[in-house]
């Protein structure tokens, strides 16, 4: 091919870059249960591109703007491995000094720097590619990288706020893009929990963007994008949903803890399926007695479970018996099996509360309750049962008191498995 003609060489740089943008769609779509198997595969297409960028011939790159392609894709196929390559970085700054204008050589330098990790500058390489001009690209990938800083900073709930904004920046440029929808619906997500995982808005606001984002057909091969929707599901108690979003994760990536999720969630279920058939066989005659010593605001009424409505129960405090501390896995959320006042059972389940805040054999009373009635099968079994969720502190009194402050925790997770 080195001796082919002028136009051939010209099309060899076409090819190259189609080549290029085929090595990303397998990096991106390709996810084999063994992952050397990616690797190698990466690894076969990238030296075969070396090779065609190879018989270029130097007068088809001696323009500023053929040097920058060439530099350009050259440092692109260095850096599709998950691991910083120094390769890809100086193939990568060449570019953009050759055609500052290029937005997607700047972007590429930027993720190419993030792995070193270098993330002051992996910023200022977005800023300096969006000084160009508009691009959905970048604007992702400073929108993922401003979550990333936020991890470190104090005021992290600003950076996220910044996320959220240059994701909807994205979306502007191309409503239909399903990665600048997916992109929102996580920033949304980690401002759910970086702001005290309670304000369930975010939540629903994360779930819209990630409906968005599966409407875009090339976003159905992203296994991360079901996984997240997963844990918004999870964190809403939404069960089946979850399962069913664990389990197209894991069937688009093994390589994902996905399995293992669906796995606690069963477990999980179990535990409180045969929790609440040991409990019907067990005769209560104990009463609240003292619930009458729990003054509820005035403008608070007190409800039995059966009086709730599905959803958030404004202005109702229910009162209940902890009899059994479920046992499951030990992490937040802790789970508790309890009887209301007409001896009817439901779980608790309990966030950003230390477990020994709650013990068996003590009076609870949840205000604001979040009720649900699970109900649904998996795998040809039925789990049905009532759960009230309490998600912040202020929330619960035990025994007729307050819960310590002392007793509250934070929670964060992330967003995103790949960078």
């Amino acid at each position: 091919m080195s001796e082919g003609t002028p136009e051939n060489s010209v099309d060899l740089m076409e090819v190259a870059t189609k080549a290029v943008d085929e090595l990303y769609q397998i990096r991106d779509t390709y996810f084999p249960a063994n992952a050397n198997e990616k690797t190698s595969r990466l690894l076969e297409e990238s030296n075969h591109i070396i090779r065609m960028l190879d018989e270029i011939p130097p007068e088809k790159r001696r323009t500023p703007v053929e040097r920058a392609t060439y530099e350009y894709l050259r440092g692109k196929v260095f850096d599709v491995f998950p691991e910083y390559r120094r390769e890809g970085e100086d193939h990568l700054s060449k570019a953009v000094k050759l055609n500052p204008s290029n937005a997607d050589a700047w972007l590429s330098l930027g993720t190419c720097i993030w792995k070193k990790p270098d993330l002051a500058s992996a910023k200022n390489c977005f800023l300096r590619g969006l000084s160009k001009g508009p691009n959905k690209g970048l604007l992702c990938h400073l929108s993922m990288l401003e979550r990333k800083l936020a991890q470190a900073e104090e005021d992290q709930a600003k950076l996220v706020d910044d996320s959220i904004m240059h994701a909807k920046e994205a979306i502007s440029l191309d409503v239909t893009d399903g990665n600048s929808w997916y992109i929102l619906g996580n920033a949304y997500l980690t401002s759910f929990f970086v702001t005290g995982s309670w304000d369930h808005r975010k939540l629903s606001q994360s779930l819209k963007a990630y409906q968005q984002a599966e409407k875009d057909v090339r976003m159905t091969s992203n296994p991360d994008l079901y996984f997240n929707c997963a844990i918004v599901h999870k964190r809403l108690e939404n069960y089946d949903r979850a399962l069913s979003g664990f389990q197209a994760a894991a069937l688009r990536d093994p390589g994902l803890n996905a399995t293992q999720e669906v796995d606690k969630i069963i477990q999980l279920l179990d535990i409180i399926d045969s929790s609440l058939h040991a409990q019907t066989k067990i005769k209560q005659v104990a009463s609240l007695s003292s619930s009458a010593s729990v003054n509820l605001n005035p403008l608070c009424r007190r409800e039995n479970i059966d009086n709730l409505h599905t959803g958030l129960n404004k202005a109702v405090g229910i009162i209940g018996k902890v009899t059994v501390s479920l046992h499951h896995n030990n992490i937040s959320p802790f789970y508790y099996l309890v009887r209301d006042s007409s001896q009817i059972c439901y779980i608790l389940s309990v966030y950003a509360i230390k477990k020994e805040a709650i013990k068996e054999g003590d009076q609870v009373t949840v205000l604001d309750p979040y009720y649900q009635h699970v109900n649904f099968s998996w795998n040809g079994k039925k789990y049905e049962f009532r759960s009230i969720r309490v998600d912040f502190l202020e929330q619960v009194i035990v025994n007729g008191k307050a819960v310590s402050p002392q007793n509250s925790f934070h929670t964060y997770i992330r967003t995103e498995h790949k960078a």
